[in-house]
């Protein structure tokens, strides 16, 4: 169905979510329309501060708010669904508009593969009522479900439309751009020069993918990388465990700005325990780039100033290749807990590939790796 006449359906002023490749088309429409616009469309950092966010509107307005997210953000709506939301607790009414990634039957990566077999069941559990649209929903169907979901919201009670690939169409085309210069792809491949056989976490999305073909353009083996393919926001937290465990091991997280939001609170967590063999490096392109492009807040805040704040001894930006090679060697030379931020433009390789091993041979080289 086409995306305008969805959002007629749902009939909300007010949006906030996470971007999903699956609702590109909601995405762009909301961009189109409204822009990043406190009164009526917010990017949040994660699904549960959207949620969190939507509530406050509601106690504010009395009107019904739209969350979206991609179906592997079910995860961090479960505690404020359950403990705020719900008709036992606050009874705040919300719809939520769900990307459905690893559609049973469907192909899809592998961290998509159980998340989507559970997608359905998770809001059911939580109580929420559920309409799947795919290509071929009518207009009327959807009108028919917004109608129902209406007397259980306004009893305070929750719905969600699940989304099928393809299910929504005729976005307006919207370009994301910045103004910085660097390829996340070329920033990458100065990393891997730069750590040589050390231990490397890259987080998920296009850096891990550009990480892989790295490697196999220089022949070097993937043992040293650990490629975490979902959980979006815990590479850091992955690299903390790998770097407290592995003391004399030197331990490299290559990390996104939308990660780093999303889960902000591991800085803290890092800097506390502050290990002298772990160098992080934040690539910000200011932009939820592989699901499509929508901007972050991170233009808006200092990376580095919170690093610091939260008890990295040493943390600094870059903005250009010489800047970047110099603080690789700097990190390397001084055995401190390091932060680096690299100003990174949009934009990757149409023919970009991905992983050809599985995520369990990944594992099992990365462990390999480690005890040599």
């Amino acid at each position: 169905m086409k995306v305008q006449n969805f959002a007629e359906i749902l009939g909300a002023d007010f949006y906030t979510g996470v971007p999903d490749s699956q609702l590109k088309a909601l995405c762009n429409y909301l961009m189109d329309r409204y822009g990043i616009d406190p009164k009526h469309h917010i990017i949040a950092a994660n699904e549960g501060n959207c949620t969190a966010l939507a509530a406050g509107y509601h106690l504010a307005t009395g009107k019904v708010p739209v969350v979206y997210m991609q179906n592997s953000g079910e995860g961090n709506i479960i505690n404020p669904v359950a403990s705020l939301l719900n008709d036992k607790v606050y009874a705040i009414p919300m719809i939520f508009v769900v990307g459905w990634r690893g559609e049973p039957g469907v192909h899809d990566e592998p961290q998509h593969i159980y998340q989507g077999e559970v997608t359905v069941k998770l809001l059911e559990d939580m109580d929420i009522a559920t309409f799947i649209i795919g290509k071929d929903t009518s207009d009327d169907e959807v009108r028919a479900a917004m109608e129902g979901f209406k007397p259980l919201l306004a009893k305070g009670k929750q719905a969600a439309f699940v989304i099928r690939k393809g299910a929504l169409t005729d976005a307006p085309a919207v370009t994301y751009r910045n103004m910085n210069r660097m390829l996340r792809e070329e920033i990458i491949r100065h990393i891997v020069k730069a750590t040589g056989e050390d231990a490397v976490v890259s987080t998920t999305g296009k850096a891990s993918r550009e990480l892989f073909e790295i490697r196999e353009a220089n022949g070097q083996s993937h043992k040293y990388d650990f490629l975490t393919v979902g959980s979006m926001g815990h590479s850091s937290s992955i690299a903390l465990g790998v770097a407290l465990n592995k003391p004399e091991r030197r331990v490299w997280c290559i990390d996104g700005d939308g990660a780093v939001l999303m889960h902000m609170g591991s800085m803290a967590v890092i800097g506390a325990n502050s290990p002298k063999n772990l160098i992080h490096i934040v690539i910000n392109n200011s932009a939820h780039e592989t699901v499509g492009g929508m901007p972050t807040v991170a233009s808006e805040i200092n990376i580095v100033g919170v690093a610091k704040a939260c008890g990295y001894p040493e943390a600094v930006a870059v903005y250009s290749f010489d800047g970047l090679d110099r603080e690789l060697e700097a990190a390397k030379e001084r055995n401190e807990l390091t932060l680096i931020e690299v100003k990174c433009s949009i934009g990757a390789r149409d023919d970009l590939g991905r992983p050809t091993t599985t995520a369990l041979e990944n594992k099992q080289s990365f462990m390999a790796g480690l005890s040599e």
